[in-house]
C-alpha cells in the first residue's frame, strides 16, 4: 500500500467541518439518494447518543481526496450522502432556533446562536450579496437547490417540479423538523438546548474514520482495501469521474454525458462493473475486478480515447443485456441437444435437417450469437483466470471475422 493510504484517523462531524475546510463533492458524481429508510436509521442513532451522554457512533469510513492547492479543500470520494444528511441536520436546527427569534423568544442570544451555527457548519455570509456561502459543494445537479433553498432556508415554489434529488433533500429536510419537533418538543422551545444538541450530540459523538488520498487511483486500491457496501457502485462512480475529468470543453462534456447516461440506462449502474470486465476482457488478459480502473486509466489519456471507449461501450451495452437475460446457447442447439439426450433421434435429424436448409448467413450469425453467449458464461462464472481471459481473447477474434464476413456479404445476396 502506498504511503498516502495511511493517512487515516478518527474524526468526528464537527471536527471534519470546522476551522474553514471545504468540501466538493465532484460534479458528476451520483446525485443524493438517501431516502426515509437512511434518514431513520441515522436518526434513531442520533437519538440513542442523545440518551446516553457517554456513547458515541462510528459513521463509517469517509474518504477524501487533497487538493494540491489547499490543505483546506477536499474532493469527496465516498462519503457525500453522509456528509450532505448530516449538513441537512444542521439546518434543521438552525432553522428552529430562527423560529425562536421570530417568535421574541430570548431573540437577542438566539440570534447570536443562529449566527454562530452557521458560521460553523454551513459558512459565512457573502458580503456583496448576503446570502450564505458552503462548506459544502454538492454536484452539479444539486448543489444550486442546497446553496439557494436549504442553506437560506427558503421554501421551494414547486416542490413536485423539482429533480427526484433534489426533491430527496427538500424532504430530509422536513423529516428531521419533524422527528426533532415530535420526540422532543422540549428541546425546540430552548434555544441553548437546540445548540448544545447539534455541537454536542450530532456534531461530537457521530465518529468518522476519515482517509485521505492524492489521486483516483488511490482512493479505488481504499475502496478494495475497505470491501465496503456500495463498492461496486463508487467505483463505477470513480470511472465516469476519471473519463469526464478528460474533456475540456462543454460541448464535449455534454456528448458524453448523454452517451453515458444512455450505457447506463441500459447496463444499469449495479451490473456496470461486470460490463466492463466483459468489455476489457475482449483485448485484455488477466482482468481481474480489482484492476478495472486501472486499466483504463493506463489505456486512457485523452478525450479522444475516453470518446472511443464510451463508443464501444455503448455498442456492446445492447448485446451485453440481451446476452445475459438469454440462455447459453441458441434455441436451436438447445432443442438439438435435448433431443439426442432423451433419445428422440427423429426430433434430433428434423432440427439438423432445419439447420442444414439455413443459409450461409444465418448460420454464420448463430456461431456469432453462440460464441457471444460462451463469453458471457466464461466471464460470469469465472471460469479459471487466465484460461478464460486467452479464450475471450480467441472468441473476440473470431467475432471480429464474422462480422467482417458479413458486412463484405451484405453486398451480395445468398
Amino acid at each position: 500500500m502506498t504511503r498516502n493510504l495511511l493517512d487515516t484517523r478518527t474524526t468526528s462531524f464537527g471536527d471534519l467541518i470546522s476551522n474553514g475546510k471545504i468540501y466538493r463533492v465532484p460534479l458528476f458524481q451520483r446525485d443524493y439518494s438517501w431516502t426515509e429508510e437512511q434518514w431513520e436509521d441515522l436518526w434513531q442513532d442520533i437519538i440513542a447518543l442523545h440518551t446516553d451522554p457517554n456513547s458515541s457512533h462510528y459513521m463509517g469510513a469517509i474518504v477524501l481526496q487533497t487538493s494540491s492547492q489547499s490543505e483546506k479543500q477536499f474532493t469527496i470520494i465516498d462519503g457525500q450522502q453522509r456528509l450532505a444528511t448530516l449538513s441537512i441536520i444542521a439546518i434543521t436546527v438552525i432553522e428552529k432556533i430562527r423560529q425562536l427569534v421570530q417568535q421574541n423568544l430570548d431573540p437577542d442570544a438566539n440570534q447570536e446562536r443562529q449566527e454562530i451555527l452557521r458560521r460553523t457548519y454551513l459558512g459565512d455570509k457573502d458580503p456583496r450579496s448576503l446570502r450564505y456561502s458552503s462548506k459544502l459543494i454538492l454536484n452539479q445537479n444539486n448543489n444550486d437547490f442546497y446553496k439557494s433553498n436549504l442553506i437560506n432556508l427558503r421554501t421551494p415554489q414547486n416542490i413536485r417540479s423539482l429533480q427526484k434529488s433534489n426533491q430527496l433533500l427538500w424532504q430530509a429536510f422536513q423529516y428531521f423538523s419533524e422527528q426533532l419537533a415530535k420526540q422532543h418538543p422540549e428541546i425546540i422551545q430552548n434555544g441553548e438546548q437546540l445548540a448544545a444538541f447539534l455541537t454536542d450530540t450530532v456534531a461530537q459523538r457521530l465518529m468518522f474514520i476519515q482517509i485521505n488520498v492524492q489521486d483516483e487511483l488511490n482512493a479505488y486500491t481504499v475502496f478494495e482495501t475497505l470491501n465496503a457496501r456500495g463498492l461496486e457502485l463508487t467505483a463505477t462512480d470513480l470511472l465516469k469521474n476519471y473519463l469526464f475529468s478528460l474533456f475540456q470543453g462543454p460541448d464535449d462534456l455534454e456528448s458524453a454525458q448523454s452517451q453515458w447516461q444512455r450505457i447506463i440506462n441500459t447496463v444499469q449502474m449495479e451490473k456496470f462493473p461486470e460490463f466492463l470486465r466483459y468489455y476489457l476482457s475482449l483485448s485484455h488478459t488477466r482482468v481481474r475486478r480489482e484492476r478495472l480502473f486501472k486499466l483504463v486509466r493506463e489505456s486512457v489519456k485523452d478525450a479522444q480515447q475516453a470518446f472511443d471507449l464510451l463508443d464501444q461501450l455503448e455498442n456492446y451495452s445492447s448485446l451485453f443485456i440481451a446476452l445475459s437475460r438469454s440462455y447459453d446457447m441458441t434455441q436451436e442447439l438447445t432443442d438439438l441437444k435435448t433431443s439426442i439426450i432423451a433419445g428422440r433421434y427423429d426430433d434430433a435429424l428434423a432440427i439438423v435437417d432445419e439447420l442444414e436448409a439455413m443459409s450461409k448467413k444465418d448460420i454464420l450469425r448463430k456461431i456469432k450469437s453462440f460464441l457471444l453467449r460462451l463469453l458471457v458464461h466464461l466471464i460470469k462464472n469465472q471460469v479459471e483466470q487466465r484460461l478464460t481471459n486467452s479464450w475471450a481473447a480467441s472468441i473476440s477474434n473470431s467475432i471480429i471475422e464474422i462480422q467482417d464476413f458479413n458486412q463484405t456479404s451484405n453486398k451480395n445476396s445468398y
